[in-house]
């Protein structure tokens, strides 16, 4: 059991780790290098990186993370060795927070930039940005955060395993 507890721990904070530096990637680089671009440059790109994300190495990194926090919890409370139950649940509690940041803010924003349709048809690529880019933007950053918080949680809890 402790070995399956430490491996759900370890492959948990590496893929919330993952999703941590995807999000503040974004934040820091990203999202700072098209605020200098022209509306249909930005629309354009970022309808791209919609498309582009959706791959099995996103979806491994982002739905990793929820499963192997949730399996850590589970193996702790099933037997397991629980002086790491307190920063694995509030990681999978700060990491559910993210994905609802996600799904309830970019991912819509996401699917309206979508909506606008091809960039060269747009009549008002202005309008268009201006909806989507500080909105997505400011949850970027709070989903960065929480994600950010989770993967501490989990280092701690490392730590805590490991020390028993």
């Amino acid at each position: 059991m402790e070995i399956a507890q430490t491996l759900a721990l370890i492959a948990a904070t590496v893929t919330t780790g993952l999703i941590s530096g995807l999000f503040y990637g974004f934040a820091i680089s990203v999202m700072p290098a098209l605020r200098g671009t022209g509306d249909r440059t930005f629309i354009d790109v970022m309808q791209r990186v919609n498309v582009a994300i959706l791959n099995g190495w996103f979806v491994l990194g982002y739905i990793g993370a929820l499963v192997f926090t949730g399996l850590a919890v589970g193996l702790q409370f099933g037997g397991g060795d629980r002086d790491a139950v307190v920063p694995t649940v509030a990681a999978l509690v700060c990491y559910i927070a993210s994905m609802g940041v996600t799904s309830r803010l970019n991912i819509p924003l996401n699917n309206a930039l979508e909506a606008a349709g091809p960039v060269d048809g747009i009549a008002r690529p202005e309008a268009v940005r201006a909806a989507f880019e500080g909105a997505w933007a400011r949850g970027n950053v709070l989903r960065t955060l929480l994600c950010i918080a989770a993967t501490g949680l989990l280092c701690w809890a490392l730590v805590l395993n490991g020390g028993s």
